[in-house]
């Protein structure tokens, strides 16, 4: 099989991991309040329970990702890491004790750290310019597992059987179904995932991408060349041509097959031999996106612990209502990454980012003004709450797919699985911050609202000062490689 082939299919393999991962948590949160009720816990379980799975995936990520930029075994550690998840999971299905579930989403959380080793293999095995199109796909993918993992509940809530000495009921069978769909993607990596080397692994390979690329920015036809000499375009087109068809040979899978990553000068024995993590993370531009993503993250999971309470309070939304609610919330931000998908095909990154944070800085005003002390009828208010959830979602998908091609592109390649982990870490700590956070301030929306808006002015200014400085560094070539491509 040749590498374009094992590639998609490793693409599309990780969208199941995410689409999984999307499920777990749609058909696993509507139950686990009322699962700790029945084990006698107290109400502050709800909040541990919720925080731990953040919490495994906060510790973990960063190993997994330094595990994977030593050794490109990306395969290994994500089947490693589902482990954690099948047995997770069914410890969240035998439940027993209020202590034994809050165990099985601490265990569970574990695998979730691999998320880093992911984007790392991600950013490893794609070019720049089709990075924020495949991040954009992938997390689509877990938006997509969340739309669709509240109708696997209408069958998981009608069970009511025995399972040797188990007892499944609405309850239990989430973390059963879970434990049999982590199995599933077991498989499927075992079948169809490929720790594919990076595409800078063969030398001859990415020389080849990169004068395509070139050819891409130059007329296929000039009447001049340089130096005034005519007739130059027709030598341009053949060399545009050769170079077309030596990428073809060189993607082939006999010659990419027969060199191996180890044997490439691109790729050192220890990625971290000369790393400095201050230097790495301290940096201006890294400092932005660390700070985008906690409080991208920690606005989104105090949204969301404040929806419910106030669609209870005044238009008196039960679980149904909810339920539709969230299905139509989660179709506009998976029409809102496939917008971002096609947008970053012309427009930068950055741009994007800038446009995200705006809608958003838009989206908590507009929620100060008319959510934070509602005054009209029903129905405008409803129309009020539904502008104001919208505009909130909007921004969602271009500063989740913007901060994160952006941070893969301005810190290190070779050690991208543990930058990736650090990212998450830094996203896995708003996730525990935002909802207790939001949780005691249900009540007090101005006070709620008034944060995440102060929050993302910080952020806007702090982007409008780097502006310069999130793109891309520019690659420094030696006068090897020059004589090596002539």
């Amino acid at each position: 099989m040749d590498y374009g082939r094992k590639r998609k299919l490793s693409f599309l393999t990780i969208g199941l991991l995410f689409f999984l991962s999307g499920i777990e948590y749609a058909v696993i949160l509507p139950t686990i309040w009322r699962y700790l009720q029945i084990l006698n816990a107290p109400p502050y379980f709800l909040g541990l329970g919720l925080s731990a799975f953040s919490f495994s995936g906060l510790v973990t990520g960063p190993l997994f990702g330094r595990w994977s930029d030593r050794t490109g075994a990306t395969k290994t550690i994500i089947l490693f890491s589902n482990l954690f998840e099948i047995v997770g999971n069914f410890m969240y299905f035998i439940g027993y004790s209020k202590w034994l579930l809050l165990s099985s989403r601490l265990v569970a959380g574990i695998g979730a750290g691999a998320g880093s080793s992911i984007f790392g293999f991600l950013t490893r095995t794609t070019v720049p310019e089709e990075r924020a199109r495949v991040f954009a796909a992938v997390m689509a993918s877990r938006q997509a597992g969340l739309l669709i993992g509240p109708a696997f509940n209408i069958f998981l809530r009608l069970c009511d059987f025995r399972l040797g000495p188990f007892i499944v009921n609405k309850y239990t069978a989430p973390g059963l179904f879970m434990c049999a769909m982590w199995l599933v993607l077991q498989l499927a990596v075992v079948l169809l995932y490929w720790d594919v080397p990076p595409l800078d692994s063969v030398p001859e390979m990415y020389t080849a991408l990169r004068r395509v690329k070139e050819e891409e920015e130059r007329p296929l036809v000039r009447l001049q060349g340089e130096d005034g000499t005519p007739g130059s375009g027709s030598y341009t087109m053949a060399m545009s041509d050769q170079t077309e068809t030596r990428l073809s040979e060189e993607l082939g899978p006999s010659e990419y097959e027969a060199t191996p990553a180890s044997d490439s000068p691109h790729s050192p024995d220890d990625p971290f031999e000369n790393f400095n993590a201050s230097q790495e993370f301290l940096r201006e531009e890294v400092v932005v996106l660390l700070t985008a993503q906690f409080i991208t993250l920690f606005n989104q999971t105090a949204l969301e612990t404040m929806v419910t309470p106030m669609t209870q309070k005044y238009f008196g939304f039960g679980e149904l209502g909810n339920s539709v609610m969230y299905g139509l919330c989660g179709v506009e931000v998976i029409g809102g990454f496939f917008l971002v998908r096609w947008l970053s095909r012309v427009l930068e990154e950055r741009v994007l980012l800038a446009a995200g944070l705006l809608v958003s800085c838009v989206a908590c005003v507009w929620c100060l003004v008319f959510l934070a002390d509602p005054k009209g009828g029903f129905a405008l208010e409803l129309t009020e709450f539904i502008i104001g959830v919208f505009l909130q979602l909007m921004g969602l998908p271009f500063v989740a797919v913007s901060q994160v091609s952006l941070f893969s592109k301005v810190t290190a390649e070779k050690t991208q699985g543990f930058s990736q982990g650090v990212r998450r870490s830094i996203g896995g700590l708003a996730t525990i911050l935002g909802p207790l956070w939001a949780g005691g301030l249900t009540g007090n929306l101005y006070v709620m609202l008034g944060m995440m808006l102060f929050l993302l002015t910080l952020i806007m200014i702090m982007m409008a000062l780097s502006y310069d400085k999130l793109v891309e560094p520019p690659v420094v070539r030696h006068a090897d490689d020059s004589e090596s491509e002539g």
